[in-house]
């Protein structure tokens, strides 16, 4: 099983804090780009912990939380100020892989069974201070969480009576220290002060855990380098993708060299041929691309790298570098993903700039009531029309009811972008 580096998000006030009792922000506290920041660079997943005492401060940092799991692209955990069951769901709900109880809070023990068995074992992990929170509870937490987040160093106390993986929460920050920590068998993974160090490159400590025969999440090729075909400059063409538009964004090329650094860095890096040297993309403008995926063609010579691309992939400032129309022969785009977000677009211009005589500005004008009514009748006329035997008025009605849908989409703020990742997620 490779062990896995967890960073730390402390939510105070919608922000982020550098730790425990603190109130200093990390960074400028923007908890989303952490969670983008941590995705990015190495980190496995994510913990996250509201410091929140109110009800009304626990309502936002839900919120707030929910635009964390939007951000970041690695499993969200979630602890603090869980005290009934609706908590529980409303974290998973916000799109936490995981809430994380509290053991040392009697009302947590007698809620684990309950949500266990309401949300499932995979997503719930118990949070430990001591070995006695833990024997006390032994057979309860074996049968219903799935992890130990421990936040004293009891793990070793922990494996001698349990296989239950246990995630250590530390301040320690020597690194021969972590990695002596991150190699025990008792240690399924690490959290705390190092990992959630933003100074800190979790991709170079991982190679050097790799190195020392840690199982760590590292990228690692599957064909290597002397298995391409090459140009004759010793280099193979490189086509760039967003990784969640499939936007050709642009072409570079790559030796060995830029090769394995993107392979060790998780960050796309070339061979500039004007330069003659190795180019890490943004890294004097910031517009990094972190890797999602490298695939190689049907010859070997060419690979296809699908990237989560900061900012703008052109030197102009265009988002790609392929904005030069040559030419065009009319079509209808037909692709899914093209025409909702489309349709989206039409609809939501409409909401801000409205137009006389228009459809959708008289559902707005009538507000949620109408839009909710139209969205239940076309409902409906799905089931009538499922009943023909003629596929095209299902075609129409179903057509009829994503309209209606996208309206009340916009209507509430929710975006295809979030329904494909609960779609996803799910």
């Amino acid at each position: 099983m490779k062990k896995k580096l967890i960073p730390c998000l402390y939510l105070q006030s919608e922000k982020a804090v550098t730790g425990f009792g603190q109130r200093n922000l990390l960074g400028d506290g923007d908890v989303e780009k952490l969670a983008r920041f941590y995705s990015d660079n190495g980190g496995d997943e994510l913990l996250v912990f509201d410091f929140s005492s109110q009800d009304e401060e626990h309502d936002k940092a839900i919120g707030k939380i929910r635009d964390i799991c939007a951000a970041s692209e690695v499993p969200v955990m979630a602890a603090g100020n869980i005290k009934r069951m609706e908590d529980v769901k409303k974290l998973i709900y916000a799109g936490c892989a995981c809430a994380v109880l509290n053991f040392s809070k009697e009302s947590n023990v007698k809620l684990l069974e309950e949500v266990s068995k309401r949300f499932g074992k995979e997503k719930m992990v118990v949070c430990i201070s001591s070995i006695e929170e833990f024997t006390a509870n032994k057979e309860l937490i074996e049968n219903y969480a799935s992890a130990v987040l421990a936040l004293d160093m009891v793990q070793d106390q922990v494996a001698e009576i349990s296989s239950i993986p246990v995630i250590l929460h530390t301040d320690e920050q020597d690194e021969e220290k972590l990695t002596k920590l991150l190699g025990s068998d008792a240690v399924s993974g690490v959290s705390g002060a190092f990992v959630s160090n933003i100074e800190k490159e979790l991709l170079d400590f991982k190679d050097r855990c790799k190195g020392m025969g840690i199982p760590v999440n590292t990228y690692e090729s599957n064909i290597a380098w002397s298995e391409f075909k090459l140009n004759s400059d010793g280099m193979i063409p490189v086509v760039v993708q967003d990784y969640k538009t499939d936007e050709v964004l642009m072409v570079a090329y790559m030796n060995e060299q830029a090769f394995q650094t993107t392979l060790k860095t998780g960050r796309m890096t070339y061979w500039s041929r004007s330069r003659n040297e190795l180019w890490t993309k943004g890294l004097t403008s910031g517009h990094f691309q972190y890797v999602k995926s490298l695939t190689l063609d049907c010859d070997n010579d060419t690979i296809l790298a699908k990237v989560d691309q900061v900012g703008a992939a052109c030197h102009t400032g265009s988002r790609s570098c392929f904005f030069q129309p040559l030419m065009k022969k009319e079509y209808d785009d037909t692709n899914p993903l093209h025409v909702f977000q489309d349709v989206y677009d039409v609809i939501m211009d409409r909401k801000k700039h409205p137009k006389e005589g228009s459809y959708t500005n008289y559902l707005f004008d009538k507000g949620i009531d109408k839009i909710l009514k139209k969205v239940g009748e076309e409902c409906t006329e799905i089931v009538i029309a499922a009943k023909n035997p003629d596929k095209e008025e299902i075609k129409y009605e179903i057509s009829d009811f994503l309209y209606h849908a996208m309206v009340l989409m916009v209507e509430k703020g929710v975006t295809w972008e979030d329904i494909t990742r609960e779609l996803a997620r799910r």
